[in-house]
């Protein structure tokens, strides 16, 4: 189409329905007969397509209104249907109820409602884990409901009782493609019906156990109607009355008693109190002796027949069996009394009486227990006791115990019993009352005996050993098994005497002794005292003696006096060694004065001749050199100094130069020896002292060493920034110093070894030292008579305390 045409067409699409006539008007203005066939052509297919617009813009303007009043319409039904939507709601939530839908394909449940009617504490979710708000057969049953409804569609309807006690109904059905579950708070009658229905399932699980109970008891039970009728029995009464089953029995109404037997339970049962008695009857074709209890209930009465019959046949037994026992004890010496369970006296024998010397008139009238001890206790027979009362009452515990209790009393006559009080099985106790003074009296003798040469024994420092006479070891104490280095156990054994040389001849191999020893043990005349001295292998010396016994009996001692044979030579090799050692000390300290010292001193002299100007000049490395050397040899020359101070203390030939030292002045000279250390490590050193403090007798060129030494530590131990402190103080007895630093403080278990000879511990610090300086503090502490604590924490710093006192054994010497 011509571009032309195709404004011309955009054109007229724009144009209203009142432009209908333009083709006519058009036509009029353009005369037909003027234009050819392609112009006619043209023509035909704009007044098309113009046809076309018109009719496309009419269907659109009508489309659009229809839409228009379509899109009106839905708008007001969607507000009718949230409207409608809100009220059921409103009305869905009005009662407290929770539903729960689970769509079809999607795992996580919608759940609609508040839960809080179920539990107090339950989350909305939580509805699902049943097991949190149900029992576990309620939350079973209601999880199966649950899956056949999600998967076959089957509806339930169940009534819940929940762990607090409420009753909840659960109805589940398929809705649409959805599986809905409702559970709605029962109320008004449903709830009593739900109370009741839980009620009677639990009366019925009663009745059932309780039948199953009666049907497996062994002994026949029945139930009669208020007529007297047999209505219920068990299979133990059908055996008795030889029945086929219980319901052939009812049916028969077969009985167990006889009729006057009966008819009397009856009467009995009439006047308002239940039957006990004991009854014959005839049970499986055989006579028994029976327990017949029977009451009566709301339907009429229910019985029980217990067999008797052996429990008869036992206590006649029983009967001829206490008889003979009580005829026992009446010949014993022991004394015996049998209390009932109304706790009267039953029985007693001869010894019983005798030993408390009790009327026989009062015994036959039966006694209580009670009456007796007060009638003993009246004639000061018993136990002094301060609360008789509660003494009594801890022995009557008897009567309700069921183990046997013994007891000893030491009577006012100086007698001893013991006392066994014993439940009996039908009640009551049994006192045996056994008179045991003599016997005490003999055991304590010979346990002190026992005691006596036990402790004796093994308190002595000689080994000793008895031999029986049929050469055996009998006796022997941890002094021999000790010193001959042999196992208790064996000796426990009691081994023979060759067994015990065989042991022994490790440590000593001269068999002409084991020979003697063993011919005074084994001997059978002629059993002489032996001794004599050995010298084991080990080195020990031992005194050996032999002592025939009364019984036959050997007595065989080792006494140790290796101690006694060695001290002349061990101090008289003490004695040499200390000799020995002085000469080396004082040979030590001379060679390293004349070895060490003077070689150092050239060095550190020379170096110093070096670095004046006068012997020329030295370049930039030499000077560095230089002053390595010097630094070095300083340390040395100290190192040395102190070794030589150390030696010449340790070999007591240190003297102090004794006089008046400047506390205060002692204090300055130390810190300014350190000065440079100070700034160099950017510490702040303080001192503490009382401007008044005076001064005291001293060494002062050692308490300043002291004090240097103590300064050089503090600072070698301290973190840049840190402090150290120099302290003084003046007390009526000594002059205590103190220096304390914020290092990282000493363990305890290394307090003591600081002080010892090249101990050094960094602990985490630059500091690197001989291990000499604390060393020398102490012994130039001690040389004056003082003493140096260390008060340390770790993490928290150290302070060294050096106490001095005023007037020290040193000064005292002098003086004198």
């Amino acid at each position: 189409m011509p571009a032309a045409a195709l404004a011309l067409t955009a054109t007229i699409i724009t144009i209203d329905t009142a432009a209908a006539d333009a083709p006519l008007a058009l036509g009029r203005l353009i005369p037909f007969t003027r234009l050819g066939a392609a112009e006619i052509a043209t023509l035909v297919m704009v007044i098309g397509v113009t046809a076309f617009a018109v009719v496309a813009a009419i269907g659109y303007v009508r489309t659009r209104s229809r839409a228009a009043a379509r899109d009106v319409a839905a708008r007001s039904e969607i507000a009718a249907l949230q409207s409608d939507v809100d009220r059921l709601a409103a009305l869905l939530m009005s009662e407290p109820q929770v539903l729960v839908v689970w769509t079809a394909g999607l795992g996580e449940p919608e759940v609609i409602g508040e839960v809080s009617f179920i539990a107090p504490t339950l989350a909305p979710h939580d509805i699902l884990t049943f097991d949190q708000w149900l029992g576990p057969d309620l939350a079973a049953a209601l999880g199966g409901a649950i899956e056949r409804l999600r998967h076959k569609g089957e509806a339930f309807a169940l009534l819940l009782t929940t762990q607090l006690g409420r009753h909840v109904e659960a109805e589940g059905r398929p809705i649409g493609g959805f599986a809905v579950m409702k559970l709605r708070n029962v109320t008004g009658i449903k709830r009593d019906l739900a109370e009741a229905s839980a009620r009677a399932q639990k009366l019925q699980n009663e009745a059932d156990a309780l039948r199953s109970l009666v049907e497996m008891l062994p002994t026949p039970v029945w139930m009669r109607d208020a007529g007297g009728r047999l209505v219920l029995v068990n299979s133990a009464y059908a055996r008795a009355v030889d029945a086929a089953d219980p319901t052939t029995a009812v049916r028969l109404g077969v009985e167990l008693l006889d009729r006057g037997e009966r008819e009397a339970i009856a009467r009995m049962l009439e006047r308002g109190s239940g039957f006990s008695g004991r009854l014959p009857a005839i049970m499986a074709g055989t006579r028994r002796i029976l327990d017949v209890l029977e009451a009566p209930v709301t339907q009429g009465r229910v019985g029980v027949a217990i067999d008797a019959s052996e429990a008869e046949r036992l206590r006649a037994e029983i009967d001829q069996v206490h008889a003979a026992h009580r005829r026992t004890l009446d010949h014993l010496a022991t004394g015996v009394a049998v209390f009932g369970a109304d706790r009267r006296l039953t029985f007693y024998n001869a010894a019983y009486r005798t030993l408390w010397d009790l009327d026989p008139a009062f015994l036959a009238e039966a006694p209580s227990d009670g009456q007796v001890l007060d009638r003993l206790r009246a004639a000061r027979r018993l136990p002094e006791q301060q609360d008789f009362r509660q003494w009594k009452q801890n022995l009557h515990r008897a009567y309700r115990s069921t183990e046997s209790e013994t007891h000893e009393w030491h009577l006012p006559d100086r007698r001893t019993l013991r006392v066994v009080t014993t439940p009996n099985p039908e009640g009551g106790v049994t006192y045996i009352f056994t008179d045991i003074t003599e016997g005490l009296e003999l055991e304590r003798r010979f346990d002190a005996l026992i005691r006596v040469q036990g402790e004796t024994l093994d308190n002595l420092s000689e080994a000793v050993a008895v031999f029986g006479s049929d050469g055996r070891l009998r006796l022997f104490n941890p002094a021999f098994h000790r010193s001959w280095k042999l196992d208790s156990d064996v000796l426990t054994q009691r081994p023979h005497i060759e067994q015990v040389i065989g042991l022994c001849r490790p440590l000593y191999r001269d068999e002409t002794v084991w020979h003697a020893l063993r011919a005074a043990v084994t001997a059978l005349d002629e059993r002489a005292p032996q001794a004599g001295r050995i010298e084991r292998s080990d080195g020990c010396v031992m005194d050996y003696a032999t002592v025939p016994l009364p019984d036959g009996a050997t007595l065989v001692t080792f006494h140790d006096v290796t101690d006694s044979v060695n001290v002349e030579r061990a101090l008289r090799e003490r004695n040499e060694a200390l000799v020995a050692a002085d000469e080396l000390k004082l040979d030590f300290v001379h060679h390293v004065s004349y070895e060490l010292r003077s070689p150092l001193t050239n060095i550190i002299g020379f170096a110093h001749f070096l670095g004046d100007q006068t012997t020329g000049p030295l370049n930039d490395k030499q000077a560095e050199y230089l002053g390595y050397i010097t630094v070095s040899t300083n340390a040395l020359l100290a190192i040395i100094n102190n070794i030589l101070d150390l030696a010449t203390i340790d070999a007591g030939a240190m003297t102090l130069n004794l006089g008046p030292v400047d506390i205060r002045a002692t204090m300055d000279a130390a810190a300014e020896g350190v000065q440079d250390r100070v700034v160099q490590n950017d510490l702040v050193l303080q001192l503490h002292a009382d401007p008044q403090i005076g001064d005291f007798v001293a060494d002062g060129r050692r308490i300043r060493q002291i004090l240097f030494n103590l300064l050089s530590n503090a600072i070698g131990f301290s973190s840049p920034g840190g402090r150290v402190t120099l302290a003084a103080e003046r007390t009526p007895a000594a002059v205590v110093f103190s220096v304390t630093d914020e290092g990282p403080g000493i363990p305890p278990e290394l307090t003591d070894k600081v002080f010892d000879w090249f101990e050094s511990d960094p602990r985490g610090s630059s500091h690197r030292g001989a291990g000499l300086g604390l060393s020398i503090v102490r012994s130039f502490v001690e040389l004056h008579g003082g003493a140096v604590r260390i008060d340390s924490c770790v993490g928290q710093g150290t302070t060294v305390v050096c106490s001095f006192p005023l007037v020290t054994a040193a000064a005292r010497t002098a003086a004198e």
